[in-house]
């Protein structure tokens, strides 16, 4: 069962796109999208990152940061970065910790479910199922909780 809202988030560390140890505690005070996908580079990931990437400006200007969060390697979100020019950090789960934490496994992947971290750390919204649309997500979010 996924984490619920009004929970505290799971703190976690763990390494990004390019190498740099990323703590959720370093976000306190913001507020942090905390999204979960399966892999890099497939179809409905790929819209979804680029839902993100399209609203990102909009997110740096209400000091939102965006976490995408994979099973898969630094080597491999490196590549899809890159590919894509995703302006935002992905966050290897290569041992599922994270993943486990949040309660989101899924197998060897992650579902695809998005928290919503308030500056506190608590959790203040969670998109999964029927009410993520990856083409429109990055901008749902955003009606919803700003």
């Amino acid at each position: 069962m996924t984490l619920p809202v009004g929970c505290a988030a799971p703190q976690f560390t763990a390494k990004d796109t390019n190498g740099k140890t990323v703590s959720l505690s370093e976000f306190a005070g913001k507020t942090v999208i905390l999204y979960f996908y399966p892999k890099d580079d497939t179809p409905g990931c790929t819209r979804q990152a680029q839902s993100f990437k399209a609203a990102h400006e909009e997110y740096k200007g209400k000091d939102i940061v965006v976490l995408g969060v994979s099973r898969d390697n630094e080597e491999s979100h490196q590549k899809f970065t890159e590919k894509y020019g995703l302006p935002f950090q992905l966050l290897a789960d290569v041992d599922g910790a994270i993943t486990k934490a949040y309660d989101v496994e899924k197998g060897d992947y992650s579902k695809r479910v998005t928290f919503v971290i308030d500056g506190t750390g608590k959790i203040i919204q969670v998109y999964e199922g029927d009410n993520l649309k990856v083409d429109s997500h990055a901008q749902d979010i955003l009606v919803t909780i700003v």
